[in-house]
């Protein structure tokens, strides 16, 4: 069973959950669903800082989707950091919503937050980002994060071999300590690529293989372009750079930005969301892999949700045992992410209006 860290421990057993009558999550003996809620019932949507271009999609997609779908939207980002989410989940448990879907800045931080829901009988749902460390959560939605670092991983393996043999030199990047996702990614792709650093197979110059050692802090792109700008001056003054593990796509270009102004040739980046500019990038044989994790199709599947808990209905888990968040494991629906390359990418964006295009 693979776990969100191993610091957590698997201690909880999953409880049945189900509707009350006005409405709200409670236990129910069996798990069997009972009535759910009205047509225009408020539904909360916490969303962390504006770090990347799926989240600014993600409150629009939300706001017309859940509109359309007859719900009431309270669709909030936090850009002034944990203090301004926790408030603003509050302030939707005040305001009476029926489900909380959050997309946590830091998901350890919101247990007093999480407490209130419970106690109002509020449905939490994790969507993206897990919540850690409490009870009171119900479901998890992503992608398969770890599956999308064994993708990066392996991307970053193909790019080099495409370039010439081994053995490789290469430096890792993760992202943000205080995002749940961040491990997850890093050791996904180190289940790929520490076999090979293990075989003399990749060389890691700077020594920095451990998660504490490449993290980002806040995802900022800023703070990769620093670190790359050490890393190269300290270790490749006279060593070629063959590859660079990126877990997203903003701090892929922060990478490459350094490695530009540094007047090295450009090393094997990967990447992650498909952005613009990275697609762009991509095409034009600079970055060379970003991961497709359509975020329509994220935010369609948690209204989705949604809708099944007004409906009463026991809803769909195709993962009950992977996430365990140090108190309980969440139940989680995993959509598969897709790895894209030049070579691919005009199949991967086909239904995309604006990322099709940018591949003719």
């Amino acid at each position: 069973m693979r776990k969100l860290s191993t610091t957590f421990a698997a201690v909880a057993a999953i409880s049945a959950l189900a509707l009350s009558g006005c409405g709200r999550a409670e236990e129910t003996p069996g798990g069997e669903a009972a009535a759910g809620f009205e047509e225009g019932s408020a539904i909360g949507v916490a969303l962390p800082q504006k770090t990347s271009e799926n989240w600014v999609l993600a409150e629009g997609l939300f706001n017309d989707g859940l509109t359309e779908a007859g719900y009431d939207p309270d669709v909030q980002f936090a850009n002034g950091g944990v203090s301004e989410q926790q408030n603003q989940i509050s302030s939707m448990i005040t305001n009476g919503v029926e489900v909380l879907i959050v997309g946590a800045i830091d998901g350890a931080q919101l247990g007093t937050q999480l407490q209130q829901a419970k106690d109002a009988g509020i449905t939490v749902i994790a969507y993206d980002r897990l919540l850690t460390n409490t009870e009171n959560v119900d479901y998890y939605v992503a992608y398969d994060n770890f599956r999308v670092g064994e993708l990066q991983g392996q991307a970053l393996l193909d790019g080099m071999a495409e370039q010439g043999e081994g053995p490789y030199n290469i430096e890792l990047f993760a992202g943000s300590p205080d995002d749940a996702n961040a491990q997850v990614f890093f050791d996904g792709a180190m289940s790929v690529l520490q076999p090979e650093i293990d075989a003399g197979n990749l060389n890691v110059v700077s020594g920095q293989v451990e998660f504490n050692q490449t993290v980002t802090q806040g995802w900022e792109a800023g703070n990769a372009q620093t670190r790359m700008d050490t890393l190269l001056s300290g270790n490749y003054s006279d060593t070629e750079l063959h590859g660079v593990l990126s877990p997203n796509d903003n701090l892929a270009r922060a990478i490459l930005t350094s490695v530009t102004a540094a007047g090295k040739d450009l090393p094997v980046v990967t990447g992650q969301d498909s952005e613009v500019e990275s697609v762009k990038s991509i095409m034009a044989g600079e970055q060379y892999s970003t991961i497709n994790k359509d975020t329509r199709a994220l935010v369609d599947h948690s209204i989705g949700m949604v809708e099944g808990l007004a409906a009463g209905e026991e809803l769909e888990i195709n993962d009950p045992d992977s996430y365990d968040n140090g108190v309980k494991v969440v139940p989680a629906y995993l959509l598969e992410p897709q790895i894209v390359t030049q070579e691919n990418a005009a199949e991967a964006y086909a239904n995309d209006p604006t990322l099709s295009e940018l591949t003719k």
